[in-house]
């Protein structure tokens, strides 16, 4: 019996080469401004078009400023990329939603929202992110901008298919642990190459009880223990949040296509090339103490040693711990920090920032510490707005910026300064990663809600 993953991409095969890869139809493209120059270009230099224009997205979201959106960009090469974006699009006749657009957002956060993202399809973009639409039960991946412009001209790919993995979670998740807690605690006990060369299907009584939000944060972080993608099968979470979104299939259309849908699980007899099975019940908030997302630890616990690790991985360990300035044994609650960023294609829904409102609405932001509250989208804009989380924070000293992706990999002005510590809800806490220099320390909007009012790294339990 296949896996879901298996059925997905035997489907879309359009023929396999003999000893070497195969070619795959890629049902939808989506495509932003700093990996598309590139792949525009190829195609201007062979005189051809895209193949199938609809089936391709375009939208700006890793150099857009998070303030004064409607005016035009300060920084050069930002404003250069977002406006080659705008003129590709227009020149190759491709759906483009621009700065200021109400659909404009960042492109893992409005796929899904719009209904772009269904089950069963084939997804790409040049961004290793891409791996977030996979929870809608989709085949996602990123890609390079070279296969971008081979999706623009065929609508094809050329790819080896990747193992199947299968990653189950049984049990109840405890108070404050979310989404993004079981994929950092994940991370740590595969490292962040334990699943290289595999494409991971999320299962077990945990992840079923996820909401579609929740879902979307954990196949975003697939890629940070080197997976191709991961994805959930879809179920009755999948279909309500689907329906009645403005892509989504209408009608008659409709109840074929969730016909369809239904068929797409992992049988009861599927065979994949590993499984791993872990306990929700031994997964508490988690942050990361070094510089890679593997490198993870529960709050309540103590930084690790070296103790049982060979002599070249114990000199990266110590020099991570250096970069960061912690060290081994120590607890890391009460440690002060500098900046909280909540945002960015892994934690910038709706849900996270109702988590980020429960725990600050009464308190106030703490003394010296900078917040940037960054929505995934103007659709999560609004809706904060709508339900008032918007007065909360306010209230509570908290200004909402625009959406974009902002302080994951600050490639606009939302830079951590060096030295500076970030408590952050994005995806990577590489070197450098937030700006020069800076600190990241990743968690979930819980965890970054109670750092943002007490000024340190907090167990969010105490404010829940």
């Amino acid at each position: 019996m296949n896996t879901l993953f298996d059925k997905i991409w035997d489907s879309h095969v359009v023929q396999k080469v003999e000893d070497g890869p195969t070619q795959l139809y890629i049902d939808r493209l989506y495509c932003h401004e700093v990996t598309s120059p590139q792949a525009f270009d190829e195609l201007r230099k062979r005189g051809i078009g895209c193949l199938r224009p609809g089936k391709i997205f375009c939208m700006p979201d890793h150099n857009i400023p998070t303030q004064n959106q409607d005016k035009p960009i300060e920084e050069p090469v930002s404003r250069n990329q977002v406006e080659t974006l705008v003129s590709n699009a227009k020149e190759f006749g491709l759906e483009l939603f621009g700065m200021m657009h109400p659909k404009n957002g960042i492109i893992h956060v409005v796929g899904p929202e719009l209904g772009l993202t269904l089950p069963g399809a084939t997804i790409v973009c040049g961004d290793s992110h891409t791996s977030t639409h996979g929870a809608m039960g989709a085949v996602a991946f990123g890609i390079g901008t070279s296969e971008v412009g081979m999706v623009m001209a065929s609508q094809c790919i050329l790819q080896q298919k990747p193992r199947t993995m299968r990653i189950s979670v049984e049990g109840t998740l405890g108070k404050g642990v979310t989404a993004k807690d079981v994929a950092l605690y994940i991370m740590t006990q595969m490292t962040t190459s334990g699943a290289t060369g595999y494409f991971v299907e999320y299962a077990g009584s945990a992840i079923r009880s996820m909401s579609m939000e929740s879902r979307l944060t954990l196949c975003n972080l697939s890629i940070e223990m080197g997976a191709r993608g991961g994805m959930v099968a879809p179920d009755e979470i999948t279909f309500e949040y689907i329906k009645g979104r403005e892509y989504a299939p209408k009608g008659e259309a409709w109840e074929k296509a969730v016909a369809h849908w239904r068929t797409l699980a992992s049988g009861p007899d599927a065979v994949f090339d590993k499984e791993y099975t872990f306990r929700a019940e031994d997964i508490e908030p988690r942050i990361t103490y070094g510089t890679n997302p593997g490198m993870g630890m529960g709050i309540s616990e103590t930084v690790p040693t070296a103790e049982n690790i060979d002599e070249a991985g114990a000199a990266s360990f110590r020099k991570s711990l250096e970069y960061m300035g912690f060290s081994e044994g120590e607890r890391l609650t009460g440690r002060p920090i500098d900046y909280v960023f909540v945002g960015s294609c892994t934690n910038g829904r709706i849900e996270d920032f109702r988590a980020f409102a429960q725990i600050v609405k009464g308190h106030k932001k703490a003394e010296g510490v900078t917040a940037w509250i960054v929505p995934g989208s103007w659709s999560v804009q609004r809706q904060i707005v709508a339900e008032g989380i918007d007065k909360i924070l306010e209230e509570a000293g908290f200004e909402l910026r625009q959406p974009g992706c902002s302080a994951c990999l600050a490639m606009n002005e939302d830079k951590v300064p060096e030295g500076k510590y970030c408590i952050s809800t994005s995806n990577r806490n590489f070197e450098g990663r937030q700006g020069p220099g800076s600190r990241t320390i990743l968690a979930s909007p819980y965890t970054a809600a109670a750092a943002a009012i007490t000024g340190s790294i907090t167990d969010p339990r105490e404010f829940l």
